[in-house]
């Protein structure tokens, strides 16, 4: 396959999470190009959510590696779905999240069918990450036996030169806020909805302290955070509201517990505010002295011809549903810059070391086999 021009055309579908039609023809898309080099494809899809596609070079449910991402995006601009390379970046919508890297899944695939390594290898693209990865989640509860050895997770794009050992738990938490409507003359005969939510505001920031660019980085960032994702209250201004709700995005380290963000949520809690926790996963941190992440990080730094370094980031991917079912997450991409915004791009040349990368490490753990 021609890793460029499959990235082209995974970019120019617009799979925007939840447009499902689009997902659909990205997906068979994906399956053609799987099916040309002779890969077992499995596609599923269950009531409403979105569809998980897995492709594999054999009917398997217990890989030797996996490799995990996705192909949904967030919104864009339609020209944002025009790919061009300038300078040597590639530009457009799922350059860098992750749509070039998916390609170098897909490559990875067509080398080990070709070279008939012997390695069960598949690759699983979801189609909501950027979402919740509801349909993931669905897929791996009807399939509790699916597990890999290793897994690469080419979702933690951002630079070549680094492994990713450690990812934060995000825990996705709703405040509800039930007061009283009244006249915006009449405060004393209502109760605000929307103040009983800042108080509850300020006092979690007690506990989790707020950052910004206009701010100092903190020395050492790997803390919990917590940021404030939606807030919701009032209909009209000459009212007082009478329901407010806010989304808060809590990202926490291996040293944080569930037990201990319940804790503090109720200690915050205030008068006709309650909270729901939506959505909660594990970190994923993994030993850097484990053999295949130093084979793989070796690998790579023959390739590269220069030393990798570890690093902790606050993002989550899919791995950690993996992690949690005991593979090996070796986390690792290509560089770029612009993730969900305007100027979205992966630097070509970081794309197709990723994919030397990944092919030299499965030839050499086919060679140990």
């Amino acid at each position: 396959m021609n890793l460029k021009e499959v990235t082209v055309q995974l970019i120019k579908f617009r799979t925007e999470t939840g447009n499902i039609p689009e997902i659909e023809r990205c997906m068979n898309f994906v399956r053609q190009q799987a099916e040309t080099v002779g890969a077992e494809v499995e596609i599923y899809r269950k009531d409403a959510l979105a569809p998980v596609i897995l492709l594999s070079n054999g009917k398997y449910r217990d890989f030797d590696v996996l490799v995990v991402g996705h192909i949904d995006v967030v919104p864009a601009a339609d020209p944002m779905f025009i790919p061009y390379t300038k300078e040597g970046k590639m530009f457009g919508r799922g350059s860098l999240d992750m749509k070039s890297f998916a390609a170098v899944g897909l490559n990875s695939l067509e080398y080990v069918l070709k070279q008939q390594l012997p390695l069960k290898f598949g690759v699983l693209l979801s189609s909501d990450e950027e979402k919740g990865s509801f349909g993931l989640e669905a897929f791996l509860h009807d399939n509790p036996d699916l597990k890999s050895k290793i897994v690469l997770d080419v979702d933690v794009a951002g630079d070549i030169g680094k492994i990713v050992a450690r990812c934060k738990s995000p825990v996705f938490v709703k405040l509800f806020s039930e007061g009283k409507e009244a006249h915006g003359s009449t405060p004393w005969e209502g109760i605000d909805a929307n103040e009983q939510l800042m108080q509850v505001w300020q006092n979690i920031r007690t506990r989790y302290p707020y950052f910004c660019k206009k701010m100092p980085k903190p020395a050492d960032t790997w803390i919990d955070t917590v940021h404030f994702a939606r807030i919701e209250g009032g209909a009209v201004a000459n009212v007082i509201s009478n329901h407010a709700e806010a989304m808060l995005d809590f990202r926490l380290t291996e040293k944080s517990s569930p037990d201990e963000l319940e804790q503090n949520l109720q200690q915050a809690m205030v008068d006709g505010v309650s909270y729901q926790i939506v959505s909660a996963g594990r970190p994923v941190v993994m030993d850097e002295n484990n053999p295949y992440i130093r084979d793989y990080k070796q690998t790579a730094e023959q390739y590269l011809n220069r030393p990798l370094e570890f690093e902790y980031i606050g993002g989550a991917t899919d791995s950690r549903a993996f992690a949690e079912r005991g593979s090996v997450v070796i986390m690792h991409s290509g560089s770029g810059d612009g993730m969900h915004a305007a100027g979205e791009y992966a630097v070509w040349e970081t794309v197709e070391q990723l994919a030397e990368i990944q092919k030299r490490f499965l030839h050499r753990l086919a060679e140990k086999a």
